[in-house]
C-alpha cells in the first residue's frame, strides 16, 4: 500500500474533473450496468467531492463494440450522443460534453461531422481505442485514426483518447505502439489539444502502460513540436498501485510536466471510486502539496 502523502487534507480539490462518464439507460443495460448515470447522479457526486465541473466523455462508442454486434450500431451511436447532449444541457454552467464515435467504423467522420454542427457537442472528440479494437499495426486503421484526427482538427474538436489496444484481444502495446501513434496519428490534428487518458494504459500504472508514456515523456524532454499540445490525464492511475509504481508515477508525471497533468475519475462504477475516494487516492502518490494544488488548478483550453 502507498504511504500517505504529507497533502492529504491540505490540498483542495481539483477544479475539474476531467474524465466522466454518463450512461443512458439503454447503454447501461447494454453494458451491465445496474443503474443509469445521468446528470443528476454525476452533479451530487461532484458536489460531494467538493468539485465544480466535470468533462463529461460521451460513451456512445460502446454500442461499436465489434465484441458485441450490436444491429444498427449507428443509430444507438447518434442517439446516446444526442441523449449525453441533453444531460449536460441541464446544467450548463457544470458539465462540458465530448462527442464520441468508434473512429474504425464506416460512419465514424459523418457522426464528427454531425457532432460538430451541435453547439452541445462541438467542443472534443472521445476516442477508445480499446473498446474499438483498432490495431496500430493495421495500416488501414491508422489510415482511419489519421482521418479521424483530421476531421476533429478541421473541425477545432479537442480529442481524448484512450490509447491501449484491446486487451481482450491481445492486441500488442507498449512503446512501439505510441510511436506509431506520435508519428503517424498524432500529426494529422496538429491544431487542437490532445488529451492523453489514463496515462496512456487502461487504469492504475504497470510496466506496459510506462513503456508507452516513456514515449511523450521523450518527445517532451526534446521538445518536439507534435508533444506541444498534449494533456495527460491521471484518472484512475493509483488504484491499487505498488509503492515501487507509485514512486515511479511520481517520476513520470513530473517528467511530463504537473501542468500538463489534470485529475479525472471515470463513471463511478464498474469498481471505480466516487470523485471524492478518487481524489483522495491520488493524493497518496509521493507528490509534494504544490504539485498537486497545481494538477488541482490546472485548466485545459477546452473547458475554459
Amino acid at each position: 500500500m502507498v504511504t500517505a502523502s504529507r497533502a492529504t487534507g491540505q490540498v483542495g480539490p481539483p477544479l475539474v474533473d476531467y474524465h466522466q462518464h454518463l450512461f443512458s439507460p439503454a447503454l447501461a443495460h447494454l453494458v451491465g450496468l445496474a443503474d443509469t448515470i445521468d446528470a443528476d447522479k454525476l452533479i451530487r457526486l461532484l458536489d460531494a467531492a467538493g468539485i465544480r465541473r466535470a468533462l463529461v466523455l460521451s460513451t456512445a462508442y460502446s454500442w461499436s463494440n465489434p465484441s458485441r454486434s450490436v444491429d444498427s450500431d449507428y443509430e444507438h451511436v447518434r442517439a446516446d450522443n444526442d441523449w449525453t447532449a441533453a444531460q449536460v444541457a441541464r446544467y450548463p454552467d457544470r458539465l462540458r460534453a465530448f462527442c464520441s464515435v468508434s473512429p474504425v467504423r464506416d460512419y465514424a467522420l459523418a457522426e464528427i461531422a454531425r457532432c460538430a454542427a451541435n453547439p452541445l457537442l462541438r467542443t472534443g472528440l472521445k476516442l477508445h481505442i480499446g473498446n474499438s479494437a483498432a490495431d496500430y499495426h493495421s495500416r488501414q486503421d491508422v489510415e482511419k485514426l489519421r482521418q479521424v484526427f483530421g476531421a476533429a482538427n478541421e473541425k477545432h474538436m479537442a480529442i481524448v483518447i484512450h490509447m491501449r489496444a484491446s486487451i481482450s484481444r491481445q492486441l500488442p502495446y507498449g512503446r512501439t505502439e505510441a510511436q506509431i501513434f506520435l508519428d503517424s496519428i498524432l500529426p494529422a490534428a496538429p491544431d487542437v489539444p490532445v488529451q492523453i487518458a489514463h496515462l496512456a494504459g487502461p487504469g492504475g500504472y504497470d510496466l506496459v502502460t510506462d513503456s508507452a508514456l516513456s514515449v511523450f515523456v521523450d518527445a517532451i524532454a526534446r521538445h518536439d513540436p507534435r508533444a506541444k499540445r498534449l494533456w495527460f490525464d491521471v484518472t484512475t492511475v493509483a488504484r491499487s498501485v505498488t509503492p515501487d509504481n507509485a514512486r515511479l508515477l511520481a517520476t513520470r508525471i513530473r517528467q511530463l510536466g504537473v501542468d500538463r497533468v489534470l485529475f479525472g475519475s471515470d463513471a463511478a462504477a464498474g469498481g471505480n471510486l466516487a470523485p471524492r475516494e478518487s481524489w483522495a487516492e491520488f493524493l497518496r502518490l509521493p507528490l509534494t502539496e504544490a504539485e498537486f494544488r497545481t494538477i488541482a488548478n490546472n485548466v485545459a483550453p477546452y473547458m475554459r
